[in-house]
This record gives structure tokens, C-alpha cells and sequence, in this order.
């Protein structure tokens, strides 16, 4: 399992231009450098062993607003480990895997829809364009060998309930797959869970995300 974790952050790594990770006794750390998403310490352990301990000792050390933490586990375990100026989001994640295979046909867009892939970076990217032009669903994949992970996948709300995220993921995934990858990965929300289980994804670990706001809670 905690071979699937890496493989998210390689990927993650490089679907967001973030710095490469560092190797920690309990995970990795990743240099991000955004204002609001400085740094980020991803913890490699998933389920029960999800190490409390590991999980205190480096929120204790951490003093900056910004920093960031990725703990596999359900967010009312690790709310309890986290001390003042830490906010979790109280919804949980969900780290999600799907055996990929080069799909025959492209996805089939309702009338008017406008679907454009490029790739940059070692990133495969696809976007959604609504009949008038603006932007209707958008999604990106990192293959980084045998996996790829998919990220920042979204529908605009005025074009929901069309099959455009589902057009999407597709997408990418027959990229992927083209690209010799045969796992995809991916960290969902909650509400992105259902779309990915229709197209096959399976959870295989909660996923809490939980960032520092300031000693003082942020206020």
C-alpha cells in the first residue's frame, strides 16, 4: 500500500510543478511554494498504521502558516493529534486506484462541446469547452511510469450532469495508458468518489488533509 502513497506523490509532484520529494523516516516532504500551500508532509503509512506519534512530532515542529499535511487516515482520528492552529478538513479523501487500458473509441460529448488534449511537462491535460466557448470541465494526468495520476479534475457548475467529467477522466486515462502506464491513482473528494467508482476506481485508503493557519488558529 504504501507503495501506491509514493506513487501519488511522484505524480502529484509533477502534475503541480512542485519541488521533487525529500524521503523522511515517516514519508516525504514536499516543497510546493504557494502562498497558501508552502510546504506539504505527506505520511507514507495508511489505515491503522498510520503512526500517531510520527503525525504530532512533525505538526509540533511546524511554525509557518501554510504548511500542509496528508495523513491516511480518517480526519476524526487525526483531529485529535493535531494541536492549535491546525484546520481539518472535516470531509473525508480518498485515495483511489484503477487498472488502466487504452480505451477503442475517443468519449462521445453532448452537442456543441468542444473536447482539446495537449500535453507540457510530462503532463497530459484536457479541457471541456460549453457550446458558447467558456469553460465546461477540465482534468490532468501524470504518467510517471507504470502509474499516472490524475489530478485537479473538474465540471463547472452550470455543466454538471452531463457526462463531461466522465468524458474527461476517460481521457486521460486512455492517455495514460497509451503512455505504457497501467495503474491510475488519484486523491478524491467525497464527492468526486462517486464519479470515479463508475468509471472503475476503487478507494484504498482515507485520506485527511489538514493545513496551519498560525498558532493563533488564524484568527
Amino acid at each position: 500500500m504504501d507503495g501506491i502513497v509514493r506513487s501519488w506523490v511522484d505524480g502529484w509532484v509533477v502534475s503541480r510543478g512542485a519541488a521533487p520529494p525529500v524521503v523522511e523516516p515517516w514519508g516525504w516532504t514536499v516543497d510546493v511554494g504557494l502562498g497558501g500551500h508552502v510546504t506539504r508532509h505527506v505520511f507514507g503509512a495508511v489505515g491503522e498504521r498510520a503512526d500517531e506519534a510520527a503525525v504530532r512530532e512533525v505538526a509540533g515542529a511546524v511554525t509557518g502558516a501554510g504548511v500542509w499535511l496528508k495523513v491516511f487516515r480518517e480526519p476524526a482520528a487525526v483531529a485529535g493529534w493535531l494541536g492549535p492552529g491546525w484546520r481539518v478538513d472535516p470531509e473525508p479523501g480518498h485515495l483511489m486506484t484503477v487498472a488502466l487500458a487504452p480505451a477503442a473509441q475517443e468519449p462521445e460529448l453532448p452537442g456543441g462541446y468542444r473536447l482539446r488534449t495537449w500535453s507540457r511537462g510530462g503532463v497530459v491535460r484536457a479541457m471541456v469547452a460549453a457550446p458558447d466557448g467558456s469553460w465546461a470541465a477540465r482534468g490532468q494526468i501524470a504518467p510517471t511510469g507504470a502509474t499516472a495520476v490524475a489530478d485537479q479534475v473538474e465540471t463547472s457548475p452550470a455543466h454538471r450532469r452531463r457526462g463531461l467529467g466522465s468524458a474527461v477522466m476517460r481521457t486521460l486515462q486512455r492517455a495514460a495508458a497509451r503512455q505504457g502506464a497501467e495503474t491510475g491513482v488519484l486523491a478524491g473528494t467525497e464527492a468526486g468518489r462517486a464519479l470515479y467508482e463508475s468509471l472503475g476506481w476503487t478507494a484504498v485508503a482515507p485520506l485527511t488533509s489538514a493545513r496551519f493557519t498560525g498558532a493563533d488558529g488564524g484568527r
